[in-house]
């Protein structure tokens, strides 16, 4: 007996050390792709080994791509792993919150590679810090003698967020007297903090709504590749908005009303698609006060299909033109609601697989440094084909295939 229990802790810790060779492949990885006209740091050792990760990532395509493709699949089959451990009860809460900040406090760090919106975000708030202008009414590309605007895109734009989400980043703009490697990792921590206060407060009403198998519910979310990898790495404000959410939820449960919907309006002035929980706030609130009982089980499912409507409308309806924009990191909106209604195998199922071929979506800029003209079409038809793969593996695991699986694992 004595012998059994060293031996799955042997197996957990060299899973852990897998992982986290995998996580640091990650953080290493993202440096491949960090502009050709961005320095991070003027030090000689840091520059040579700069333009080494370079090189790999600007010349040598065909090389990063696979590397890419692998460090993808390796997340997926860790992140199995993981959800069924967390599933058979075999890995502890303090195991897995050991994971989820390690993890964070690692990439963190990263450079955002597949991404340059947080570049974006630093200029608009420098806007405000440096140049004493309005972001709403001025571009990055107005300051075109700034050596910023070197290593951005979309320099053509305005402002295209709500009040709320400058007024959060011009603080860090001061913070980093506008020096960029400051200034950068000042954004990438009010990401990562985001991050594991969102995973936080998930459980915390995971817990208060007494959902079975909590540590399966928040794995789901907290260690899916495509949360860690958006929110980490490529650091989108999106969880940010959604920390707020989360947060006004969980208030909204401890009948905290003032403060709950106070949250939930920083949320929708981060982004605005959080106006659509407005409603289901109201009724829980209305039914609290009312002393009436509420199925919190229909309730977090009508929270999960307005966020994944909220995806949607971001996707196809709202993109610049009403043109389809679908985005990986859109996905942000919704996955953390899953969490609370994980014990429906087809979401868990779907969330898995959507957010696989989200992240298959990046290969054709990593293989050819541009995005093709059919990227969108690509882009819808990896989603289609990633839910009719999910729906067969949800028809498949109903039947004795499933134990198979899980022995074979």
């Amino acid at each position: 007996m004595i012998s059994n229990i060293k031996y799955k802790i042997l197996n957990i810790k060299l899973l852990g050390i897998g992982y986290f060779i995998l996580v640091f492949g990650l953080f290493f990885y993202s440096f491949t792709q960090v502009d050709l006209n961005l320095t991070l740091s003027q030090w000689p050792i840091w520059q040579v080994i700069q333009k080494y990760f370079q090189h790999i990532g600007y010349f040598q395509r065909p090389l990063s791509t696979i590397l890419y493709i692998f460090i993808i699949l390796l997340f997926y089959y860790f992140y199995f792993i993981f959800l069924i451990l967390a599933h058979k009860n075999k890995i502890s809460k303090k195991q897995a919150w050991f994971i989820i900040i390690a993890t964070t406090a690692i990439l963190t760090f990263s450079y955002n590679a597949f991404s340059y919106d947080l570049f974006n975000y630093i200029f608009d708030a420098k806007i405000v810090t440096f140049y004493h202008q309005n972001p709403y009414e001025h571009k990055a590309l107005d300051y075109f003698n700034d050596s910023w605007t070197n290593f951005m895109r979309s320099t053509h734009r305005v402002y295209p967020y709500g009040p709320v989400w400058i007024g959060l980043t011009v603080p860090l703009s001061f913070l980093g007297f506008n020096t960029f490697l400051p200034t950068f990792y000042l954004f990438k921590t009010l990401i990562a903090v985001s991050f594991l206060g969102s995973v936080y407060f998930l459980k915390k009403i995971i817990d208060y709504s007494e959902i079975q198998n909590p540590l399966y519910s928040i794995s789901l979310f907290a260690l899916n590749p495509l949360v860690l990898i958006e929110s980490l790495v490529s650091a989108h404000n999106d969880i940010v908005m959604m920390f707020f959410a989360v947060l006004s939820l969980y208030l909204l449960l401890r009948k905290r009303y003032v403060f709950s919907f106070t949250f939930l309006a920083v949320s929708i002035g981060i982004k605005f698609a959080t106006i659509l929980l407005l409603p289901v706030f109201i009724y829980i609130a209305i039914m609290q006060l009312k002393n009436k009982t509420i199925d919190f089980k229909k309730v977090f499912m009508t929270i999960f299909v307005l966020m994944l409507t909220a995806v949607a409308f971001t996707s196809f309806w709202s993109g610049p033109n009403k043109n389809p924009e679908l985005q990986p990191w859109y996905f942000l909106m919704a996955i953390p609601f899953a969490a609370l209604v994980a014990r429906k195998r087809m979401v868990s199922i779907l969330m898995i697989c959507v957010t696989f071929g989200m992240l298959l979506s990046y290969i054709p800029y990593i293989l050819t440094g541009e995005w093709p003209k059919d990227i969108v079409d690509l882009k819808i038809k990896l989603l289609i084909a990633a839910i009719a793969v999910g729906i067969l593996i949800y028809i498949l695991s109903s039947k004795s295939i499933l134990p198979v699986i899980k022995r074979f694992f």
